[in-house]
């Protein structure tokens, strides 16, 4: 569907997507039908691009960039992650259990998605790739989160490196902003309005988004199905990161003492009131939601 209202749809659905820790916008982009449009006008940011912007050449400009498609996306995107950063927010205060598990259930359907569409599981160095990211995303995710980025610098390298893992179908950048330890920072910036932090976490994002683009189309030009396998691994392998239910766990770095979570089962004694019937719910929900959206995109493309 190349209507405006799709589009602008799709950059809403991206935006949702990234504002939490959960399925990568990348991915929706993927499974609703525009990623390698996506992936092209990004390219197209090049040096032919560089000339006709020093040319003043602005309408030709707009069109090599498809600027239309792009304007459409953006303002979805960004009218997902500004309504919705509040929202996400309380949400993560008062009811994270069932929030977690809406979340596993988005990376469970979309990494099965992703093994059964776009890679080749009878292929061993694809099983060796595919088993590589799911060993690196639950190391990641056993580890205190990382503390060293902090201020405008950890923001503007947050946004050049979550940038990345957004336009990549398998990675979430919240999640990657959560391994960082900048999720919650970037949330409080976009929820409060912090206009200086979030120039420079776009700025970041800008940097991180030229440098990258040219690389993620030669490796889904020549080594698509390898790239698959390794990012269906971190994806699934991301769900012991957003597993429902954690317990606090105390580690001393220098002189302070910090805190982080680790998983633990449902029926640990920490955990006061699993909240089954929540937890299940929102879990189902996020299956349908991914499933819903997938089935629409195939239905389009008939």
């Amino acid at each position: 569907m190349r209507h405006p209202v799709g589009i602008f749809l799709r950059g809403l659905a991206m935006g949702a997507a990234d504002v939490v820790p959960g399925v990568s916008g990348g991915t929706v982009a993927l499974i609703t039908g525009i990623y390698e449009r996506l992936i092209s006008a990004l390219v197209a940011a090049d040096k032919e691009a560089l000339i006709l912007l020093l040319k003043g050449r602005w309408r030709a400009l707009w069109y090599r960039l498809d600027g239309p498609f792009l304007a459409l996306l953006l303002a979805g995107i960004i009218t997902a992650v500004f309504s919705l950063a509040s929202g996400v927010h309380w949400l993560l205060e008062y009811y994270p259990q069932p929030l977690w598990s809406f979340f596993s259930g988005l990376i469970l359907v979309s990494g099965i998605g992703l093994v059964q569409e776009e890679t080749n599981v009878a292929q061993p160095d694809q099983v060796l790739l595919f088993s590589l990211g799911v060993a690196l995303a639950v190391g990641i995710a056993i580890m205190p989160p990382a503390s060293f980025l902090t201020g405008l610098s950890g923001l503007f390298f947050a946004g050049a490196i979550a940038i990345c893992a957004m336009i990549l179908p398998g990675i979430s950048g919240s999640f990657i902003l959560l391994l960082l330890g900048m999720y919650t920072p970037v949330l409080a910036a976009v929820r409060e309005l912090q206009f200086t932090e979030l120039a420079v976490f776009a700025l970041g994002c800008a940097v991180g988004l030229l440098s990258f683009t040219r690389l993620l189309g030669w490796l889904l030009r020549y080594a698509r199905l390898r790239l698959m396998a390794c990012l269906s691994g971190i994806l699934l392998g991301s769900l012991l990161t957003v597993w429902p239910w954690q317990a606090s766990v105390g580690f001393v770095a220098g002189d302070d003492l910090n805190q982080w979570t680790r998983a633990v089962l449902p029926t640990h004694p920490v955990i006061v009131d699993p909240q089954w019937a929540l937890c299940g719910s929102s879990f189902a929900l996020g299956v349908v939601v991914v499933w819903t959206l997938h089935s629409l995109s195939r239905h389009e493309r008939r």
